[in-house]
């Protein structure tokens, strides 16, 4: 967070929910009232997908302070913010996830044949690569949640509460993409709701693992593009069904509830707990990122 900043949360939120489920709903309505006009409606998924960053960087643009800019750009494009160890958990938490989901998951009917390959992306977006949806869907969330929205929320809350608080909104920031005829969302949960269910709470654990990758490595928010970019990947690589997708998310939590509780004064210490709204001292301490320690 940047000192003398006073960030509005509320009001980033607001917007981001306006234009994301304003374009999304309607996208949701037109695929099925007119589903030859795939063309009209997979248009309006690009104002919600960019929404984060494009809000996130009005209010930086707008404000008042030079620092707040400043960092901006720093956590933008300073690569000596990544520390290298923190690379190995970044490679390595996803993919160990999935294979250890997919073994868990032969007892319960699943099959090994889930580790290989897979021959080609488990959806599609029209005639949109989807390669292209995933390295989009990465950038322009991280961009405006790594950039602003967790600063705002830990400003309010300190770093644990500002995670919580920000992983249910960003489940429901998806909730429209469950209304949009043979999209992702749509078809798992026509499978069968509890798949749909399994995607809202996964999104829980991830936002913990990322706070905590992006707090590890100063708040880089190319880091937390990386992480997301690669689980985007990983949930695609191989051949895993819905049921393992499940098992999944058990495993994302243990690792989760295993990072907040090896990294306590991270997420519980004082510098994770600012004060009440105006007390600025207090307010604008940060975890592992001030605009003093990135100088």
């Amino acid at each position: 967070m940047v000192p003398g900043y006073r960030y509005q949360p509320l009001r980033f939120f607001l917007a981001i929910y306006l234009v994301t489920w304003g374009t999304w709903f309607t996208a949701g309505y037109l695929s099925y009232s007119l589903p030859e006009q795939e063309t009209w409606y997979l248009g309006l998924l690009l104002p919600g997908l960019v929404a984060p960053f494009t809000i996130a960087l009005w209010m930086i643009l707008r404000s008042r302070s030079p620092e707040l800019k400043r960092n901006f750009l720093r956590r933008l494009f300073d690569p000596r913010l990544i520390r290298p160890a923190t690379l190995i958990p970044m490679v390595g938490i996803m993919p160990a996830a999935v294979v250890i989901s997919a073994l868990l998951s032969v007892p319960l009917g699943g099959s090994l044949d889930q580790l290989r390959l897979a021959e080609g992306f488990s959806f599609s977006v029209g005639t949109v690569p989807v390669l292209l949806v995933l390295i989009l869907a990465a950038s322009f969330e991280e961009l405006g949640w790594r950039s602003y929205a967790m600063d705002s929320l830990t400003s309010a809350f300190g770093y644990f509460k500002a995670t919580a608080v920000f992983s249910v909104l960003w489940a429901g920031w998806h909730l429209p993409l469950f209304f949009i005829k043979d999209y992702y969302q749509n078809e798992i949960t026509r499978e069968n709701v509890l798949y749909g269910v399994n995607f809202m709470v996964s999104v829980i654990p991830i936002a913990f693992i990322i706070s905590w990758l992006c707090a590890r490595n100063r708040g880089s928010i190319p880091m937390a593009i990386g992480f997301h970019l690669f689980i985007n990947l990983c949930q695609e690589a191989l051949e895993i069904t819905q049921l393992t997708k499940c098992i999944e998310t058990g495993v994302l939590a243990i690792v989760a509830v295993v990072i907040v509780a090896t990294n306590r004064p991270l997420f519980f210490g004082a510098a994770a707990h600012p004060g009440a709204a105006g007390d600025s001292s207090a307010q604008n301490s940060s975890p592992e990122w001030t605009s003093a320690q990135l100088a």
